[in-house]
């Protein structure tokens, strides 16, 4: 018997449930997921986003890379183990705020396949919504605003997705979003048209 377990004693269902959340938030939640390379516009779409959204009266949260990173997954590094781990927090996380009827914007390069999948399973497939952000690397590195692809080209970063780190594009995503193309203002409204009837609670 496993004497970790018999100390834990979840009170699922003793709390607020999801629909009760949602009726009083007047949303239906979602988990949006955001997956692109590093300066591909992840968070700068997401800030407009959000904007968007409150404007609409929908109440939302933004989970960044660098936030989390600087929080409640400071501990962890690059590595392959780090990478699985540091997303597995961010979708407990992210299942916690859609519990609370809150409409989650993830902004993670979340580079393979594999890791995005392991979100989705803790999310729920029909909470998580994936939207590629597609931006060349020639454009993401010549955009480098944090000056990461030059450390990264000096060897100052080891594991540094797009450089020397694979990144897996989504198979299917649900939106795909090309910055190179269209302006910050466009690629908000390209999601929020996704989204808004997702979220949208049904009239009673």
């Amino acid at each position: 018997m496993n004497e970790k377990s018999d100390h834990i004693h979840p009170v699922f269902d003793s709390i607020l449930g999801r629909n009760d959340k949602e009726e009083l938030l007047n949303q239906n939640s979602k988990v949006i997921w955001m997956t692109g390379l590093s300066g591909s516009g992840k968070t700068t779409i997401a800030i407009a986003l959000e904007q968007k959204l409150r404007e609409k009266g929908f109440l939302t949260q933004v989970l960044d890379g660098d936030n989390v990173r600087t929080g409640i997954n400071n501990n962890l590094g690059f590595s392959e183990e780090d990478r699985t781990e540091n997303i597995r927090r961010i979708a407990e996380v992210s299942k916690l705020f859609l519990n609370c009827g809150i409409i989650t914007i993830n902004c993670f390069v979340s580079p393979t396949i594999a890791i995005r999948t392991s979100a989705k399973h803790i999310i729920g497939e029909d909470n998580f919504i994936e939207v590629f952000v597609n931006t060349p690397i020639e454009i993401c590195e010549k955009r480098d605003v944090k000056g990461l692809y030059k450390k990264a080209r000096a060897g100052e970063i080891k594991d540094f997705t797009g450089i020397d780190a694979p990144f897996e594009a989504p198979t299917n995503p649900a939106i795909v979003v090309k910055t190179d193309e269209m302006a910050i203002e466009e690629s908000a409204n390209q999601i929020l048209e996704y989204i808004l009837p997702l979220i949208t609670a049904a009239k009673k």
